[in-house]
């Protein structure tokens, strides 16, 4: 039997405690009781979550032969660190257990504990610039719904904690009885951990209207080449001023920026329209259709063929 222990502090958001339900539906697909669950605190008692709701828990103590830790978050993790229990059991746990895992911003107890060092990791998108300043030696993957490095799992806010459950499952199970929990738990696509966690238009946010202008006269010529030089004439600045200044002001190169854009308007297009992919790819810019389905599996984890699949099912 696996044992997985979820650890909770006061207002852990309560959403973690939906990825319970994975495992749950793991034993059902399997047939037997792979995974036990227990919750646990510092203290014991009851906890209380972000809804107020109270939930049992065990305390943290002696040799407990737990495979898997599992980290809630919080609402907002600046203003509720962990505290030095926690980090301290933390650390000696990482030596015994088979894994660990921080499920939204529980990324930062992982990253307080010092266990993300050197590593590569995601969090909630909200979270994600706080997370590079206060811990620079994390390699954050900002961009992913969850990221597996070595027996590290972390994961993005809210449902990427059902992702990240879920591809626990697989790697313990099989592809067969990941498949079959996603079914049962009508989860519209299985999401390998690839995919991007949020809207790139929204992501950028410059905060001169210079840039913003250039990103706007962007956002309405995607099918043109878009040089440097032609958004440099928008913001009325040199290549070399607006290069730099872009970069300082969204935290991304031009070029980086505006295969986002593309890569979200193709995205929209390939949800709502019934255009061909040859045509989206002509009107958001890309080379061709491979071009648009290179970046879409960078991107999105997926080929543009799969998101449309799912989207309008029946359709091609």
């Amino acid at each position: 039997m696996h044992r997985i222990g979820y650890l909770l502090g006061d207002r852990f958001q309560v959403m973690a405690l939906a990825s319970q339900s994975v495992f749950e539906y793991a034993n059902i697909a399997a047939g037997e009781t792979f995974y036990s669950i227990e919750n646990f605190s510092v203290a014991g008692g009851e906890v209380r979550s972000s809804l107020g709701m109270a939930v049992g828990t065990r305390p943290l103590g002696g040799r407990m032969a737990i495979d898997t830790w599992i980290a809630a978050g919080v609402n907002n993790p600046l203003t509720a660190p962990p505290s030095a229990e926690v980090l301290k059991f933390l650390r000696k746990a990482a030596m015994r257990a088979r894994r660990i895992a921080g499920i939204c911003t529980g990324g930062f107890v992982l990253a307080e504990a010092g266990l993300l060092a050197n590593r590569r990791a995601t969090t909630h998108w909200a979270y994600a610039r706080e997370m590079m300043g206060r811990f620079p030696d994390i390699q954050l993957d900002e961009d992913r719904i969850y990221v597996v490095d070595g027996p590290i799992w972390t994961s993005a806010g809210m449902t990427a904690g059902l992702d990240l459950a879920l591809g626990m499952v697989e790697k313990d199970l099989g592809a067969d009885i990941a498949r079959s929990v996603a079914h049962k738990l009508v989860m519209h696509q299985r999401r390998s951990g690839g995919q991007s966690q949020h809207s790139e238009m929204l992501d950028l946010a410059p905060k001169s209207d210079r840039i913003q202008d250039a990103l706007n006269y962007a956002r309405k010529h995607l099918s043109r080449p878009l040089t440097v030089e032609e958004l440099a004439s928008q913001a009325h600045l040199s290549p070399r001023q607006f290069s730099r200044v872009f970069t300082l002001e969204t935290g991304q190169s031009p070029a980086k920026a505006i295969e986002g854009l593309r890569l979200e308007a193709a995205r929209l297009m390939i949800e709502k329209s019934r255009h061909s992919l040859e045509v989206i790819a002509k009107e958001t810019g890309f080379r061709d259709r491979r071009h648009m389905r290179e970046v879409f599996m960078r991107g999105f984890g997926v080929p543009p063929r799969e998101m449309r699949r799912e989207a309008r099912p029946g359709e091609r």
